[in-house]
């Protein structure tokens, strides 16, 4: 459970994405300005409390996925799903890359209307803009429940950056994000 202190006082909001492995991801929405904590976790399950072996199995139904917390003031639900959408293969049905599996889908936990209306309505032009040469195959779905993954699993990428999958599947991720959205990152302490 990633990030900076929640000053008091500060207006938060809540998006729950779901984008395959979420080791991958917590590592770039962490980047984010305005992006306050990020913390990994599944949702879109029928277990409570299940544990990643649960998860793995592919029997609960959750999803691993980040919720993220962000104010918005500082950066928009449409920023954080132009980032989701840019992230990972929105077409690739129960699996990103090499990690298959229903646990792997790609989905957006909405957690109001406004949410819904703007992730329905950003997948709709975007499969109509013809920007993937498949259709899209993300499910939009109510939020439910969020359940914080194991410790872990937690900052991945910050603790474990020089093992093997850090070095040859995260860090291009990261360095493709932070070119694209270089406007968009939190400024980095010298």
């Amino acid at each position: 459970m990633s990030d900076e202190t929640i000053p008091a006082g500060t207006k938060t909001d809540t998006a729950t994405f779901a984008t395959g492995c979420f080791w991958c991801t917590e590592a770039i929405f962490q980047e984010l300005k305005g992006v306050l904590k990020v913390t990994s976790g599944y949702s879109g399950g029928t277990i409570k409390n299940p544990s990643y072996e649960e998860v793995c199995s592919g029997v609960t139904g959750h999803a691993e996925c980040l919720n993220v917390i962000y104010d918005p003031s500082q950066i928009s639900y449409d920023e954080l799903l132009e980032v989701f959408w840019e992230s990972h293969d929105p077409t690739s049905l129960n699996r990103q890359g090499n990690d298959v599996g229903t646990q792997y889908r790609s989905a957006i936990f909405y957690h109001d209307a406004a949410q819904k209306e703007k992730a329905e309505e950003y997948k709709a032009k975007l499969d109509k803009s013809g920007a993937y040469n498949k259709p899209i195959v993300t499910e939009i779905t109510a939020f439910s429940n969020f359940y914080p993954a194991e410790n872990y699993h937690q900052d991945y990428y910050r603790l474990h950056g020089t093992q093997p999958y850090c070095t040859f599947v995260i860090r291009p991720k990261v360095e493709k994000f932070e070119k694209v959205f270089k406007d968009k990152l939190k400024v980095k302490a010298k």
